[in-house]
């Protein structure tokens, strides 16, 4: 994202990673870092904060922020050399974390999407902890879509057999694009998608061209692109990576509007490829209660929050008290709602 320029100064998003290492210049551990001018591409909003303390006569940006920019993925943000000093290490970036903060004059840092465990090392670090949900599909060893729909209560199967159904009559097909598949035309195409969806959606869409053709070249083997076709075009298609033990969908974007579509292309055919691949689960990006009917069960997420302001820190502080436990009741409420059979679930 860097050599493309889909982040950098211009963005918005200043890279500042953050370094160990050992008197003798050995690299022990790092923190993927950015200074940034806004909240955008985030996923975990913190706009209403920036808004009060602004409000209060502060200045909320520029901010620190640690994450893979646009990507709202759960993975290490305190990455370590393996060995006796992780624990140290982590513990050492995450200090230095804050104390960056407070000599730049920095407001807040911020660590979105970092695993469990980190969660509790900031924790213990003075870092304010958030949580949030995703909707995940699980792979029970599943051997076709038929096998998995077979585990829904039955309005749920004809519901999305229906959807299934009506999102191809059109005469629309769908293509599995991926290793040398990917070729520029197929980028030239798919960016297309990614421009007109992400317009409308978003106002101003993050990556740029080239992005596709880095990804494109450097991670071929690693991408899936779900393309629907009709009458001899190209009219959708999705974004997929390919991770060792699950599927993460990015990007869509159509030319043509047909209902289900989004559906079939984002959740369904990503399903089906899981099971085809033996993957253990599908990651579907952030936020959607409507993924729930489809399959895909509320994950917890985590972030950590470094405020310099004490002021601003309480209210924060008070703030996340409150919506850890309604993540937390939403969470149960809407597993109980889960469209799978309620024999199997009481079996289980």
């Amino acid at each position: 994202m860097e050599t493309s320029a889909s982040v950098g100064p211009r963005t918005g998003w200043q890279p500042r990673h953050l370094l160990a290492e050992d008197p003798g210049g050995t690299l022990l551990g790092a923190a993927p870092c950015y200074v940034k001018s806004h909240s955008r591409g985030e996923y975990v909003f913190d706009q209403g904060w920036a808004e009060a303390f602004e409000r209060a006569g502060g200045d909320y940006y520029p901010k620190l922020q640690v994450t893979v920019p646009f990507t709202p993925v759960t993975g290490p943000r305190l990455l370590t050399h393996p060995g006796p000093l992780a624990d140290s290490v982590r513990g050492a970036l995450a200090d230095a974390l804050s104390e960056i903060t407070t000599a730049s004059e920095l407001s807040s840092a911020h660590v979105t999407f970092l695993t469990e465990a980190e969660w509790s090392t900031l924790g213990k670090r003075g870092f304010l902890q958030r949580t949030d949900q995703q909707f995940h599909w699980e792979n029970a060893g599943y051997t076709s879509f038929g096998e998995f729909l077979g585990k829904l209560a039955s309005r749920k199967r004809k519901t999305i057999r229906r959807e299934r159904k009506e999102a191809l009559e059109p005469g629309i097909e769908v293509f599995w694009l991926t290793g040398s598949d990917l070729t520029e035309d197929i980028w030239d195409v798919f960016f297309g998608f990614y421009m007109d969806t992400g317009s409308r959606k978003w106002g101003s869409p993050y990556l740029t061209r080239e992005f596709f053709s880095i990804v494109g070249e450097t991670m071929r083997d690693q991408i899936l692109l779900v393309m629907a076709k009709r009458a001899g075009r190209w009219i959708a298609g999705a974004i997929n990576f390919i991770g060792a033990e699950a599927l993460y969908g990015r990007n869509w974007g159509a030319v043509e509007h047909h209902p289900f579509l989004h559906f079939e292309l984002c959740y369904y055919q990503a399903i089906d490829y899981a099971i085809a691949h033996k993957l253990k689960r599908v990651e579907a990006g952030a936020q959607g209660e409507h993924k729930l009917a489809r399959g895909y069960l509320p994950h917890i997420t985590y972030s950590a929050h470094f405020i310099a302001n004490p002021g601003l820190r309480r209210a924060v502080a008070e703030y996340l008290g409150r919506e850890r436990a309604n993540v937390q009741a939403a969470g149960e409420e809407l597993a109980a709602a889960a469209p799978f059979r309620k024999d199997l679930v009481e079996q289980d």
